[in-house]
């Protein structure tokens, strides 16, 4: 399904990364990994997302299933 222009529009960010980090993704263009550099970090970028994002969302949803512990019973 084609996207709707409002999907396609993006959103400039500025970020400072140290220079060694910068060689190894430039590194990854050169070999044709990525087309350019702004591909890496947005999928980098995806990657954390889903990660952190729907982990803890997932999460939320498995405590949600758990059953509740059952009561102590009290001994005579």
């Amino acid at each position: 399904m084609p996207r709707s222009k409002s999907q396609d529009r993006m959103t400039l960010i500025s970020v400072h990364v140290p220079k060694k980090m910068l060689e190894e993704l430039d590194e990854l263009v050169r070999r044709g990994i990525f087309p350019n550099r702004s591909e890496a970090i947005r999928a980098a970028l995806r990657d954390l997302l889903y990660k952190e994002v729907f982990k803890t969302k997932a999460a939320r949803e498995e405590e949600k299933e758990e059953e509740p512990p059952l009561p102590l019973l009290k001994g005579r």
